[in-house]
């Protein structure tokens, strides 16, 4: 049941649909699982018109498919549709590391540090929501630290995408035991100030990421 309390000066429509924007990227709601209004309305609370709206809204955003006279569901998640992502993050965050090089702060450096450390006490600790919280953040640190404010937008819309994703290749022990590595390589390229250092970094860990998609999608990902 939804905290209405906390959130009752915004429309409900609103807030049905984050909520269930929320399950499907972080996987509480799987790719192909039906989305039942009636059930989904007892489940939170209120009733179908919201739910209705919002999962309309969802499949505008392409998290949700509905067919005719089979209802709505999660959309399935490709490896296609992940290298997808991949590819843009791939330039988009490349780039967001070269301006950074030349404007990140050491607070922001101390910040990216601080991540990386959580990072690695929850790859110890086997945390998978911890470790999927601290890279998402890790990340979005890095394209804040552009100080690039087009380049931020499109960001949060990419790295929402990856969210879903991350649910899933994150059972992948063999992948992300690696990250903090990584992490903290670009965090070396970054306070070196060497733009294109940092782009190459940045660019590399994101690579290893689509070459493991690639590689191992059909099978990790079934």
């Amino acid at each position: 049941m939804l905290n209405f309390d906390l959130q009752n000066h915004r429309p409900l429509r609103e807030i049905v649909y984050e909520e269930l924007k929320r399950q499907i990227l972080r996987g509480k709601i799987t790719p192909g699982m039906r989305m039942m209004e009636v059930e989904l309305a007892e489940e939170m609370g209120v009733s179908r018109t919201p739910v209705r709206e919002a999962i309309r809204k969802l499949e505008k955003e392409g998290l949700v498919t509905i067919e005719p006279r089979r209802g709505a569901y999660a959309s399935d998640i490709s490896v296609k549709d992940m290298v997808d992502v991949l590819e843009v993050r791939e330039d988009l965050e490349g780039f967001a590391a070269f301006l950074a090089a030349d404007r990140i702060t050491q607070a922001e450096v101390d910040e990216l540090r601080e991540i990386t450390e959580n990072y690695s006490e929850a790859v110890r600790n086997n945390d998978t929501e911890k470790m999927i919280t601290f890279d998402e953040r890790f990340h979005k640190k890095i394209v804040a630290s552009s100080g690039n404010k087009t380049l931020i937008q499109l960001s949060e819309t990419v790295q929402e995408l990856a969210l879903r994703f991350r649910y899933l290749y994150y059972d992948d022990f063999s992948r992300y035991v690696n990250m903090p590595v990584e992490h903290k390589e670009i965090i070396d390229a970054l306070t070196s100030g060497n733009g294109d250092m940092a782009r190459q970094s940045a660019d590399d860990h994101v690579k290893k990421l689509k070459e493991f998609v690639i590689n191992e999608g059909d099978r990790a990902f079934r």
